[in-house]
């Protein structure tokens, strides 16, 4: 299990995710799940994977391998719209799985892998895009502008409550490390380091990246100042008539 979040706001977009990969309970490794690319200067997108790591593996060099091929139909580079590049991805996904589904399913491993593709084309806003193991895909919208993938429901709380269009990027990543965080602390199968990217819209490239762990200082101020937080609201709430 794993849990990746991108986040859409005015401003742009923030990615996120863990970096704990299990192969059973009594096997964890860490890998990035967290992928960008090095595109031409109209453009820049990011793929958050999570599921089958094979799959991912694959999909990934292949997206890379058509990039460094001149002679490719289509790569990241051609899409004329990020909902294109998102066909492309669900499509090369549908591929990978198919490839080796009968050898998965005579083991009842799952090959299946969802994505979420953030970037922005220019000429065009910035989107998200959540990309399913099927090949189709959904959006955000400013009613939901956020997506997940992996264990969403521990981190879903923060981001109903506190993200909208209007929200500032620097807000948003803070709502996606506490999201990130609350997951953590209810599921051992989603651990660090966390990733956090912050895209600024129009700048077609990364702001800033960050990577953090239980030692890092930002990631221990923003644990310990949140759960404070929380019990210091807590001890603030109505009391019951009869205390």
């Amino acid at each position: 299990m794993t849990y990746c979040l991108a986040i859409k706001v005015d401003e742009g977009l923030v990615f996120a995710s863990d970096s704990r990969t299990h192969a059973g309970v009594d096997y964890a490794s860490v890998y990035s799940k967290m992928y960008r690319f090095d595109l031409h200067s109209d453009r820049m997108m990011v793929i958050l994977a999570a599921g089958n790591l094979a799959t991912t593996q694959a999909l990934i060099n292949l997206i890379r391998r058509d990039l460094e091929n001149p002679g490719a139909l289509y790569n990241l580079n051609t899409a004329a719209y990020l909902y294109d590049a998102a066909s492309y991805i669900g499509g090369t996904s549908v591929r990978v799985q198919e490839q080796h589904a009968s050898a998965m399913q005579r083991c009842g491993i799952s090959g299946e892998a969802s994505f979420i593709l953030g970037g922005q084309i220019q000429g065009q806003p910035p989107e998200i895009y959540l990309i399913y193991p099927q090949g189709n895909y959904i959006t955000a919208s400013p009613e939901n502008p956020y997506l997940q993938v992996g264990e969403t429901k521990y981190g879903k709380p923060i981001l109903d409550r506190i993200i909208a269009p209007a929200t500032t990027l620097e807000d948003a990543a803070r709502c996606a490390l506490v999201s990130i965080d609350s997951t953590m602390r209810s599921n051992i199968s989603v651990g660090p380091p966390i990733e956090i990217a912050i895209y600024r819209r129009d700048s077609f490239a990364i702001g800033h990246y960050l990577q953090l762990d239980y030692s890092s200082p930002l990631y221990a101020s923003i644990q310990k100042q949140w759960a404070e937080g929380i019990r210091n609201a807590f001890s603030l709430l109505p009391r019951f008539e009869w205390e």
